[in-house]
């Protein structure tokens, strides 16, 4: 079982920058592939990030813009975000997936733990 909690979420102006975190528990964390999703309001929940073993992924919508890192001895994920926008506004959620795979990294489906999610909000 693993628990991942994020925080790191508050408001910022469009074109400036915030960083991310998940906490998560479980003695085999280093071994679980990590995600960040995000949903904004009427949207569906939508894939952000994904980091497993040395690979990361990004959603073309980020690429360029947010880093997403992980510390293995403190069990914890990051999300860096620059250059955010206004269509970056959202709910972000960190996500393990328990299978070892890159493969349907960026579906939702195929993560078996999430957090309760952090809000971002981007202002003009």
């Amino acid at each position: 079982q693993v628990q991942l909690v994020e925080s790191g979420g508050g408001l910022v102006q469009a074109g400036g920058s915030l960083g991310l975190s998940c906490a998560a528990s479980g003695r085999t964390f280093s071994s679980y592939p990590m995600g960040w999703f995000r949903q904004a309001p009427g949207k569906e929940r939508e894939f952000v990030a994904a980091i497993r073993r040395g690979s990361t992924y990004y959603a073309d919508s980020v690429k360029g813009r947010f880093t997403i890192s992980r510390d293995n001895a403190k069990n914890t994920v990051f999300l860096q975000m620059n250059s955010l926008k206004l269509e970056d506004m959202a709910v972000y959620y960190c996500a393990a997936r328990q299978i070892d795979r890159s493969i349907g990294y960026s579906n939702a489906g195929n993560y078996d733990y999430w957090g309760q999610g952090t809000q971002v909000t981007v202002s003009n």
